[in-house]
């Protein structure tokens, strides 16, 4: 007749889950590294905006389309825009978006800018 099974071993088990939370452990700190750095902006009013100062504005519209002087600019040539508009706008970026415009199409033009330099990034609901 054949030995019964009276108890189970529990140690591979065991040494599965001290491995898995192991990895989690190193894997955890890597996660918050990802994303954007944001600061929250204080509410400005119009009226309080310098007329003399030197800010580059970008509307992007609700089909994601960027325009610059009622001119429409390419995503793809963003970057080179904004690099040879750099030196003349050296207070910042004013990106004014459409309540219906999508995210990836705003971060695109923050990012466009933070490649060739402008550090001044301002968010407007346009």
């Amino acid at each position: 007749m054949r030995d019964s099974f009276n108890e189970i071993n529990i140690t591979p088990l065991t040494d599965i889950f001290l491995v898995l939370l192991i990895i989690m452990m190193v894997i955890a700190p890597m996660l918050d590294q990802q994303g954007l750095n944001l600061a929250v902006p204080e509410v400005v009013n119009a009226e309080n905006i310098k007329s003399d100062s030197k800010i580059l504005n970008v509307l992007v519209t609700s089909d994601n389309k960027f325009y610059v002087d009622n001119k429409e600019i390419a995503s793809t040539e963003l970057e080179k825009f904004f690099s040879s508009k750099i030196k003349n706008y050296p207070d910042g970026l004013l990106i004014q978006a459409d309540d219906n415009s999508e995210h990836g199409a705003i971060v695109r033009v923050m990012d466009s800018a933070r490649n060739v330099g402008l550090t001044s990034i301002s968010l407007s609901r346009g």
